[in-house]
């Protein structure tokens, strides 16, 4: 009996735990979870909200050429400083605590968002964007490590179900808010919008958010340099490709990126002491799995829009504004649901909702397809938006669940920096190839059009090239299609996890880290 009571103790319900006559009060996980969620859900948006306001920035900053050469740099400064830092930054969290290097972080991208709103050049416009990246590779990881440090693997699936609905939406949110803010303030409003968010983030941060116990790295200089070499040359030689017309030189840059990260996992695999990317990680299936189907999903929400939009804006007439409005089921339902995925995530295999979903988001693309081949009325693509957004409840929170069900707490940085830069590197890869497929296809369909890929630039298309515009367009949701596929493949090589917990079973309060943690205090006193 008495070894029951104390199991029931060790486990009891959020709110309190019993050790003899002493009662301690254990504070919730969920509030920190909420603060967190409000920089992080910032700071997706603003690698989405740029992209409608490109047009007037180039107007206003850049009007006397005739180029998009200059104004492009304005979204790949950004990516470049959020992707290539990633695997660093979630070490980072480990060493001196994730809750500082968020607090550090989230205030670097607000004022550097000042900076872009109040930018009289593009020079100093691109700058500022480059210093925002830096400041969102500093808080992505933290949201993923403070989870997995605070809240135990069997509750876990309802507070990643929470971070992958915020993930889902705010991709979407941010070409919605880019068009209503660009339209009815002006572009410096995509950037101003950020300064309010981002103070009443870092005060709930600084209220709710825990402070975590340090852990004792030793940082892997080599790995560092390696990883941030590597990264580099693959991220910019992927975005840049199709601008140069994939150059050979292009080609030689990726070539020697993925030689310099080669080198990176050798070094890492022989090293002594503690490496940056502890290999170990990956003898998990299920995390080697979710990061291979999650860069499959963040390839294909980046490749996916593209066409879309383009296709909406220029062969049916629709204002970014209106372009977007078709999106609002997706962000609805998938906002909605995702934690209600995350807590039968709890208690089911990762599976039942991760096959599901990938096959929903799969087959509404497929759908997508069709309608745009067909010439469907506009209100019919609300249905694949809605199934969209069903799909998107099943993929991001139990991807995220699954990658760091089983992550030791002191390896949690490390698995949220390999696990988000897998993701940002997949949708690089999205953004280049899905470019790249788009302007094949128009060449394919529309052979008479010289100069396609300029003379699609904006404006309403002559009616004679609709037709194989439209049709280029449908044809090119079959990359993403085709890559969702893998994804879909993959996870059904997933493991059911042991710590799943069964229907009605009590939920535990405290993470498991956190019974380690107290042990030396109790002794000491």
């Amino acid at each position: 009996m008495t070894d029951s009571r104390a199991a029931s103790a060790a486990s009891a319900p959020t709110g309190s735990t019993r050790t003899g006559s002493t009662r301690t009060t254990e504070r919730s996980p969920w509030p920190a979870l909420w603060a967190l969620v409000i920089g992080f859900f910032m700071i997706l948006v603003d690698t989405t909200i740029v992209s409608v306001a490109n047009p007037a920035i180039k107007a206003a900053l850049d009007p006397n050429t005739n180029s998009l050469d200059n104004v492009v740099w304005v979204t790949s400064a950004y990516l470049l400083t959020y992707a290539v830092p990633l695997l660093i930054t979630g070490r980072l969290g480990d060493r001196f605590g994730p809750k500082n290097i968020y607090l550090i972080g989230l205030a670097l991208f607000t004022i550097a968002s000042l900076a872009c709103g109040l930018s009289s050049s593009l020079e100093m416009l691109i700058v500022a964007r480059a210093v925002q990246g830096l400041g969102a590779a500093l808080v992505t990881p933290q949201t993923m490590a403070v989870i997995t440090r605070t809240f135990p693997p069997q509750r876990r699936g309802a507070a990643m179900g929470l971070w992958g609905a915020t993930a889902g939406v705010a991709v979407l949110v941010g070409p919605l808010a880019g068009g209503l803010l660009v339209d009815g303030l002006g572009w410096e409003w995509i950037f101003f919008i950020n300064i309010p968010v981002g103070v009443i983030g870092f005060i709930a941060a600084v209220i709710l958010v825990p402070q975590l116990p340090k852990t004792a790295h030793k940082f892997d200089i080599v790995g560092v340099l390696l990883s941030a070499l590597g990264l580099f040359l693959i991220v910019f030689g992927l975005q840049e490709g199709e601008h140069y017309s994939w150059a050979p030189w292009i080609w030689t840059m990726v070539a020697a990126g993925l030689a310099v990260m080669a080198l990176f996992i050798w070094t890492q695999a022989r090293s002594k002491s503690e490496p940056l990317v502890p290999l170990d990680l990956f003898r998990e299936r299920n995390f080697s799995i979710a990061n291979l189907a999650i860069a499959t999903v963040g390839f294909t929400v980046t490749s996916m829009a593209l066409p879309q939009m383009f296709y909406l804006q220029l062969a049916r007439g629709l204002t970014p504004t209106e372009s977007a409005f078709l999106l609002i089921p997706l962000a609805i339902l998938s906002g909605v649901l995702a934690p209600f995925a995350g807590k039968l995530l709890d208690r089911t295999d990762p599976r039942f909702l991760l096959v599901p979903g990938l096959l929903l988001v799969g087959g509404s693309l497929g759908i997508y397809t069709a309608l745009i081949l067909n010439d469907a009325p506009i209100w019919a693509f609300l249905i694949p938006s809605a199934l969209m957004g069903i799909g998107n409840a099943g993929m991001w929170g139990p991807l995220a669940t699954t990658a760091t069900r089983n992550l030791p707490p002191r390896q949690a940085g490390a698995g949220a920096g390999i696990y988000n830069t897998t993701r940002t590197v997949g949708s690089v890869m999205g953004s280049a190839s899905i470019a790249a497929f788009m302007q094949a296809r128009l060449e394919a369909n529309l052979p008479g059009a010289a100069d396609a890929g300029a003379s699609f630039g904006g404006g309403a298309l002559p009616p004679q090239v609709v037709e194989g515009f439209s049709t280029a367009m449908g044809q090119s949701l079959i990359l993403p299609i085709c890559v969702i596929a893998v994804g879909l493949v993959a996870v059904l090589f997933m493991r059911r996890p042991s710590m799943i917990r069964p229907h009605g079973a009590p939920r535990e309060a405290a993470p498991v880290e956190r019974a380690a943690q107290e042990a030396p205090a109790t002794a000491g006193e």
